[in-house]
């Protein structure tokens, strides 16, 4: 209840992996949608991993209409992570002009009003 009346007041949430998985749909709703949500695990002595929250969208494989903003971020938090502040501040700027454009219409898998391909060409234009 508290991560979603007031997540600003967490920085870190150490869970195990069934109560993580909710919340982080929890904070995926919180920031906009499954569509723009980006995680990390970190391992800050070993490999770390990034993804979009919503995973691989299994069951739009092969239909291009799935939202790539949540995998492009998730990049960009991967690019920060590992000393590339300025080219992972980039592609986080050019997801805000692209979210801010009026061009896509939705974060909506199918509803986006463009393809993945054509979206991912979008925000990559802007980088």
């Amino acid at each position: 209840m508290w991560f979603v009346k007031n997540p600003e007041w967490f920085d870190v949430i150490v869970t195990d992996n069934m109560f993580g998985d909710i919340i982080t749909d929890l904070g995926a709703m919180i920031q906009g949608g499954m569509g723009i949500a980006a995680g990390g695990n970190l391992n800050p002595e070993g490999t770390s991993m990034f993804e979009p929250i919503g995973g691989s969208a299994p069951k739009y494989t092969g239909k291009n209409v799935i939202n790539p903003m949540a995998a492009i971020c998730a990049g960009g938090m991967m690019l920060e992570f590992i000393g590339e502040k300025e080219a992972g501040k980039a592609v986080e700027a050019a997801v805000v002009k692209a979210l801010s454009s009026g061009k896509i219409k939705s974060l909506a898998a199918g509803k986006m009003g463009l393809s993945t391909t054509e979206v991912g060409d979008f925000v990559a234009g802007l980088v």
